[in-house]
């Protein structure tokens, strides 16, 4: 029997596919059109698309000073800081950049959370061709001379520039920063409040490479009077000494974990505090000893993390977060941020502002 279809049944199939895909073109046109011709009412304006926000980039400023130990110098400010607000200073490892240090460690990014002010010293390639900061030379340790005047310089850059509250000044670093840390902290106690030295070395552990290299191996011998005496001799103002907080991996193999012993009793010595005169306690799965003054103020802390290499302890944040706290080159995911827990034991916490209208609105 023959069809009295003009088309097969597969055709015709065909056919009404291809009608169901313009009609669906169709309508979804149609819908566009309408959306954009009706208004949106006043009590529902039409929102804006709002891109994340990214990290903030590190900007270099170029004068600021004699400069005398030639480093590089790079801030990152807040849109909208207030006068009067803190400020950080980071010292990066050997082998690293600013930049690099700063993806890491994640400091801009608290800047910007919690409203205080970064500044990174960076070192060059002419001063040492590691990038390592020349902690083990007399001539950029002592104070106003070579490298820790750069570093000083900074910081009365930013103090001008910006109007950092000068009680509230901060430094830390890693590795050779973390010695250079030291060396700050021991060569003006009146300009910092408190320093926190990750995989680092004493003051006065080494005066030339060959005695660097050694100490790295193996701290010197010296009682806790005599590495305490190097850094009173180091500035005229002995007393109101920094905060000191100390981070090091049992299993760093670059800076031996006799280092952080030498930097205990160095500065249990400053303080004046007994070396079993501590409480103890567990932050992030990892041991913290804290020693406090008569007063109950905190002057130096140790934080001891299991099992780590060398590098600044990270604490990966959540992908629905900003970015901070990024593993990569000496920058180790432990389960721990020192970047947080510094910037936290400082004080520098959520602006105040932010608490006041939260105050206000209750």
């Amino acid at each position: 029997m023959r069809s009295r279809f003009k088309l097969s049944l597969t055709d015709m199939l065909r056919q009404h596919r291809r009608w169901e895909r313009t009609l669906a073109k169709a309508v979804k046109v149609t819908r566009k059109a309408l959306v954009s011709a009706t208004p949106a009412p006043a009590s529902m304006p039409v929102p804006a698309i709002v891109k994340p926000r990214s990290a903030g980039k590190l900007e270099e400023v170029k004068a600021f000073g004699s400069n005398p130990g030639h480093l590089r110098m790079l801030r990152y400010v807040p849109a909208g800081l207030p006068k009067t607000s803190p400020l950080v200073v980071v010292l990066h490892g050997c082998h690293q950049t600013a930049e690099a240090y700063d993806q890491g460690s994640g400091w801009s990014t608290l800047a910007r959370e919690r409203g205080f002010a970064v500044v990174y010293a960076e070192q060059t390639h002419s001063n040492n061709h590691n990038l390592c900061f020349n902690w083990f030379r007399p001539s950029n340790v002592a104070r106003d001379r070579g490298e820790v005047m750069s570093i000083r310089q900074m910081v009365a850059k930013m103090t001008s520039t910006h109007g950092i509250d000068r009680k509230r000044v901060f430094i830390t670093g890693l590795s050779a920063g973390g010695a250079m840390t030291a060396a700050m902290l021991a060569a003006y106690p009146d300009v910092f409040r408190a320093g926190g030295i990750i995989a680092g070395l004493p003051y006065g552990a080494a005066r030339d490479v060959q005695r660097a290299l050694a100490a790295m191996k193996n701290a010197p011998e010296r009682t806790p009077q005599e590495w305490g005496n190097l850094v009173r001799a180091a500035s005229p103002v002995n007393r109101d000494f920094p905060t000191v907080s100390i981070w090091h991996g049992t299993r760093d193999h670059t800076v031996s974990l006799s280092n952080a012993e030498a930097l205990l009793q160095q500065w249990l010595d400053v303080h004046g505090l007994e070396r079993d005169a501590f409480t103890q306690s567990t932050v992030d799965g990892y041991n913290r000893r804290v020693w406090k003054t008569a007063s109950g103020k905190v002057a130096v802390e140790f934080y001891l993390i299991e099992g780590m290499g060398h590098g600044t302890p990270l604490k990966p944040r959540p992908a629905s977060r900003p970015r901070a706290d990024t593993p990569g080159p000496f920058m180790l995911d432990a389960g721990i941020s020192s970047s947080t827990h510094l910037a936290t034991a400082w004080g520098l916490k959520k602006p105040v502002l932010l608490s006041t209208l939260r105050q206000a609105a209750e």
